[in-house]
């Protein structure tokens, strides 16, 4: 902003620069600070696929194609938030397919937490007596008054379902903003009533809560059954991919649009604060990436038998009848 004429530097209102402009006016710092940008996505990459091999080797299926899926939400988040530096132009784009992947995360995380428990006919068979807590975030948390929920096949479906429409529709609304995007009418700066954006993303946030209700609600019931194969710390890394890449990555642009983030030429605020939060992902998901990797390369042991313990007191019970029958005899 000039201080004498309060006029807006041109430059503070184009749009995102090409690669080749950011790479012209990249700095000594700047050059360092990208090449270690970088490196961390391209390790957490390695570190991911190195990942993937162990787990396709040493643990069946169909327990591993999950969690794949669910370790491979920091590593691909982290590649794509280094495409949007490179390329701003691209963005758009990129965090659209950070959000479709973790949309689907968020379901496969559901069905992993089923399969630590050995399927769903043996989470059924273990828990079956039990009741679901529904009162928990981000839905009905304060609302302790409501009543539990049989464990159920039928209810088991609804939590299963709850997730699933959000990976599905999640993908179908970035596919249509991004044909909306090319014919001109989508526009994320655009806060209008009359923009698409407006409507849009308060409905994507709406499933959001409903998807991750269910995943909460099941955390709650199985965390002590899982405790053993590490679900707290799991669980804690998922919610915290959900916090940084979602929430964060919101209030910044949010401050941008609202002018916080001060213009840097060649970048507008909008631009310099997304370029922000790609650069604050990668740090973040590359220490999320190793985490994982303590967490998830380890040997997998079944969890044992729900029953177990009955068997052994009915067999002990079995035992002291036999020997009270022959004193008697005796």
């Amino acid at each position: 902003m000039d201080n004498l004429n309060m006029t807006i530097d041109p430059s503070c209102l184009r749009e995102a620069p090409l690669a080749v402009d950011v790479i012209k006016q990249l700095d000594v710092f700047g050059i360092i600070l990208y090449s270690c940008l970088t490196l961390m996505a391209a390790v957490s990459l390695l570190v991911y696929l190195e990942e993937c091999v162990y787990v396709y080797k040493k643990v069946p299926s169909p327990k591993k194609t999950t969690i794949i899926w669910v370790i491979g939400a920091a590593p691909v988040i982290a590649t794509m938030s280094c495409l949007g530096l490179w390329i701003p132009k691209a963005i758009m784009f990129t965090e659209m397919t950070s959000s479709s992947y973790f949309a689907i995360v968020v379901y496969k995380f559901l069905i992993l937490m089923l399969e630590e428990c050995g399927g769903e006919e043996e989470f059924l068979r273990r828990c079956g007596k039990g009741r679901f807590r529904i009162s928990t975030g981000p839905c009905c948390c304060c609302c302790p008054c409501l009543p539990r929920v049989p464990v159920t096949r039928r209810m088991l479906t609804i939590l299963k379902f709850g997730s699933l429409q959000f990976a599905l529709l999640k993908t179908v609304f970035c596919i249509i903003c991004i044909v909306l995007w090319t014919n001109g009418n989508f526009d994320l700066t655009d806060l209008g009533i009359t923009g698409t954006a407006i409507w849009i993303n308060p409905f994507v946030g709406i499933l959001t809560i409903i998807a991750l209700w269910p995943v909460a609600i099941m955390f709650m019931h199985v965390r002590n059954i899982l405790r053993s194969q590490k679900i707290i710390p799991k669980y804690a890394m998922y919610q915290l991919v959900l916090v940084l890449s979602q929430l964060q990555t919101a209030i910044i642009n949010i401050l941008a649009l609202n002018g916080s983030i001060a213009c840097a030429p060649p970048f507008s605020s909008q631009v310099r604060g997304s370029l922000m939060s790609q650069q604050l992902l990668i740090l973040e998901m590359f220490i999320i990436t190793l985490v994982n990797r303590l967490l998830f390369r380890r040997h997998y042991d079944p969890l044992p038998a729900a029953d177990q313990h009955e068997k052994d007191n009915a067999e002990n019970a079995t035992i002291i009848l036999h020997r009270e029958s022959g004193d008697n005899m005796a």
